[in-house]
């Protein structure tokens, strides 16, 4: 087995190879076409001395052999600094099928309009893109999350005040071409087309005959349509004019945004730009948590790598231990955390507890915990290690879905801003109760270590072999002992495939897979984004089951 440390490097190394998007084909293609690759344009658009979030790095990862590869689903989304001002990045790899959007694209795109909209960042587009990708088409266009929401999300976005500059630097086909329009400013390069129909099509379509510079070129745009604010003669030109453009933006937040937050993930662990760093060094992460979920651990000292020193202050630590709630600071900001407990601890009564499982009692302290975060208006930060609830006739009678209920309403209804890591398991109604994917988490982060799924293999591959036993037996066939472990092995083995972080990583169920010891960092960088909480809505809850 490896070590998280081995296992993040592995997780690292293949990351690399997403980031160069279709590989040196695509990117003589974009020389040819005098234009850069998208991450050359994201280094001259970014200050260069801040880091850059990147969010939604393993979108389509596996889920498109058919097609090719679609690294990153040809899209790179993250949050970093233009200009000395925190921005959210959308921009098109035009290396990878020519920037088409594929579902997981427009997944991938939604989502970071989203985050944009909740951490209220300026928005820049980078738009290089031929449009739909046809052949799946039906699975891109008409659905309240598909392609067409982009804009709406755009127009949204504008009326609420958030700030939108969308550069051409490419194609911009059909109805992508809505985007850039619908953003605040346009910038176009001189090369680049945008139009609602190609000269191919519009021959097709009414007979006439064009050309695409005439028909939506940068200086047609720029002299007759009107559509374009600034016509760049290239790339290295435009991306300065963006830069400038987005300083001429109020200074909101400080000006050396992300930079103390990662001074302390390098090569000396001990070091700490910050005033009041952890109790702990970071990357001491290594060596307390096991990869695989199997060894135990203490998560009060995971706390110790990620909170400022001395700041912890545990709430209820005596009830429901099995769940660690606990109020802090990091980087001084006050935070609630709610931590599954990674070791066995007794309960009051001396009952042995299994770490990772939500029994009754720490259910509800959650639940009182999440509230009273919630009265007091300060950020939650869930860390998830979960198996699920606790089962059987004795958690039953203790009222272990009435508790796990609560949990789950208040979670639904809690109005301050919320993150979540997954340091581990995220097994079935535990991932809803401690605030997963559906339940609106500002950012939701992952360890390579993390896994997702209803339940772990093992306990998935028993339940889903005594089915396929029973099958066997309704027709007349008795399995051997070698039959039974052939299929114990194949069902085990593709389940356990699911649970891979990668997996759910490709599918937008966590923003990035991060290294642990960036963990500290990763949620400086965000709460130091979050906006004033003072005008959030009130705080309710419905009924709640006592």
């Amino acid at each position: 087995m490896a070590t998280l440390l081995e296992l993040t490097e592995e997780i690292r190394a293949e990351e690399r190879t997403l980031e160069r998007g279709a590989g040196e084909a695509g990117r003589a293609r974009q020389e040819r076409l005098g234009r850069l690759a998208v991450r050359e344009r994201l280094h001259l658009l970014l200050d260069p001395d801040a880091p850059f979030l990147e969010l939604g790095l393993w979108a389509g990862w596996g889920m498109y052999e058919e097609w090719g590869e679609v690294p990153a689903a040809g899209v790179v989304t993250g949050i970093g600094r233009v200009s000395g001002r925190p921005v959210l990045v959308v921009a098109n790899d035009a290396t990878v099928k020519a920037g088409a959007f594929f579902p997981q694209t427009v997944k991938k795109v939604l989502r970071a309009q989203r985050i944009a909209m909740t951490l209220r960042l300026p928005v820049v587009y980078l738009v290089d893109s031929s449009g739909v990708f046809l052949p799946l088409q039906d699975e891109v266009f008409p659905d309240e999350d598909d392609f067409g929401r982009i804009f709406r999300n755009n127009a949204v976005m504008s009326a609420s005040g958030i700030p939108q500059y969308s550069a051409v630097m490419g194609d911009c086909v059909a109805g992508g071409a809505y985007l850039p329009v619908l953003s605040d400013k346009v910038l176009m390069t001189e090369g680049s087309q945008m139009y609602l129909a190609g000269p191919a099509l519009v021959k097709a379509a009414i007979g006439q005959m064009t050309d695409a510079e005439e028909l939506g070129g940068a200086r047609m745009h720029a002299e007759i349509s009107g559509t374009v604010d600034f016509r760049e003669p290239d790339d290295a030109t435009c991306l300065e004019r963006l830069r400038s453009l987005v300083a001429l933006l109020p200074q909101e937040r400080a000006a050396d945004w992300g930079e103390a937050a990662f001074a302390d993930t390098g090569a000396d662990p001990e070091a700490d730009a910050e005033e009041v760093g952890p109790a702990r060094p970071v990357r001491d992460v290594y060596d307390l948590v096991p990869p695989d979920g199997g060894a135990e651990y203490e998560a009060r000292e995971v706390l110790r790598t990620l909170v400022d020193a001395g700041s912890l202050q545990e709430y209820k630590a005596e009830f429901g231990p099995a769940l660690v709630t606990a109020f802090a600071r990091l980087g001084g900001r006050a935070v609630g955390i709610v931590a599954n407990q990674g070791r066995r601890v007794a309960s009051g009564t001396g009952e042995l507890l299994f770490g990772g499982v939500l029994y009754s009692d720490s259910a509800d302290k959650g639940a009182r915990f999440v509230m009273d975060c919630n009265q007091m208006g300060i950020p939650l930060i869930f860390l998830q290690d979960v198996r699920g609830f606790m089962v059987g006739k004795r958690a039953e009678q203790s009222g272990i879905i009435r508790s796990g209920a609560k949990l789950v309403n208040v979670v639904s209804n809690s109005t301050v801003p919320k993150l979540t890591v997954i340091l581990g398991g995220s097994f079935g109604a535990g991932n809803y109760a401690l605030c997963g994917r559906a339940y609106d988490p500002t950012l939701i982060l992952a360890w390579p270590s993390a896994r997702y799924a209803v339940m772990g293999a093992e306990q998935a591959a028993r339940t889903l072999l005594s089915l396929r036993v029973r099958q066997a037996e309704a027709v007349g066939r008795t399995p051997s002992e070698s039959d039974r472990e052939t299929w114990f092995e194949e069902i085990r083995a593709r389940y356990a495939a699911q649970t891979d972080i990668r997996y759910g990583a490709a599918r937008g169920w966590v923003d990035a897979i991060i290294p642990p010891h960036h963990t500290r960092a990763w949620l400086l960088s965000t709460l130091s984004l979050l906006p004033e909480t003072r005008e959030r809505r009130p705080f309710r809850t419905g009924v709640l089951q006592v």
